[in-house]
């Protein structure tokens, strides 16, 4: 059986606001959480359309990130490793799929929807009575449940940041039945891992992580909210470009000398040699086609 659960993580902002702040804080975190080799590799983004949601942005990224995984998941998987995220954003509804380059049973998906209210729709995402009679429903509070020790900081968290141009915050127990503006974000996430001996210790590890950095990037997006409160859609775009370059260009940099390293322990240091030795690394999608889950492992 799946382990599907359904998390409700409200926003003291708009939708129409997060739209913004949303993907100013992915593409901020994943510049942030890009280095020494690993990170979020962006390897498409472009417009789509479909039938149902309308027009949309689709993207496409690798996430590399072998060393911060647990010991036991380590101990299992080659040191060549790298997670595809696809997603495709019809706001306030977004579909977003994992996959992993090393284990083709290891699948993650999550269904989006965002309401302006504070997580109190029982139905948001449409689900079957089957998928609701399955699904656990976990709520998320930004300023009071607790994020790990390594995450923390205190100029981002909820109960003592204040915004100085929307003078939102900090939020006091209760917040969000009292607040305004308030939204909620809802995700249907389904994790898989068919394999036997491993299924429910992975699909609970990945929960775990996921929650972790739900709560970690939505606590960010508040606490960046001076930064993006007044960008346009295009302003949004026009950064996250920009850092997306950024990001491609350090993990490139860090490959690229992690291999000469190897080359040159190996005693092969002439580029025939490089070249050879870098095809072990995972193939590189070309630059005409160039979520945020690196953070889970970090």
């Amino acid at each position: 059986m799946v382990l599907t659960k359904e998390y409700r993580i409200c926003m003291p902002i708009s939708v129409e606001e997060y739209q913004i702040g949303q993907l100013y804080m992915i593409a901020r975190h994943s510049l942030e959480q890009s280095g020494d080799g690993e990170g979020v590799e962006v390897v498409e983004n472009r417009k789509c359309e479909d039938p149902e949601h309308g027009q949309g942005h689709y993207t496409e990224k690798r996430i590399h990130l072998s060393s911060r995984l647990p010991y036991w998941i380590q101990s299992i998987i080659p040191k060549i490793f790298y997670i595809t995220e696809k997603a495709w954003n019809y706001y306030p509804f977004t579909i977003t799929e994992y996959t992993c380059s090393f284990l083709p049973k290891f699948h993650i998906e999550i269904k989006t929807r965002y309401e302006n209210n504070n997580g109190s729709t029982d139905n948001c995402l449409n689900l079957t009575a089957e998928q609701l009679a399955e699904r656990l429903v976990e709520h998320v509070d930004i300023a009071y449940d607790e994020v790990s020790a390594r995450h923390y900081k205190e100029e981002e968290d909820p109960r003592f940041f204040q915004s100085t141009k929307t003078h939102r915050g900090p939020l006091v127990e209760g917040w969000r039945n009292t607040h305004t503006p308030i939204m909620c974000s809802y995700k249907l996430v389904s994790a898989y891992f068919e394999v036997w001996g491993l299924q429910t210790k992975v699909e609970d590890f990945v929960h775990s992580c996921i929650r972790e950095v739900l709560l970690l990037g939505h606590r960010q997006a508040f606490a960046w909210i001076d930064s993006w409160v007044d960008m346009s859609y295009d302003d949004v775009k026009e950064y996250e470009s920009k850092l997306q370059k950024e990001t491609n260009i350090k993990i490139q940099n860090a490959d690229e000398a992690d291999s000469a390293i190897e080359a040159k322990e190996l005693g092969q240091g002439d580029s025939s040699q490089t070249q050879a030795l870098s095809v072990e690394s995972p193939p590189k999608t070309p630059d005409s086609k160039k979520g945020y889950f690196s953070s889970w492992f970090s």
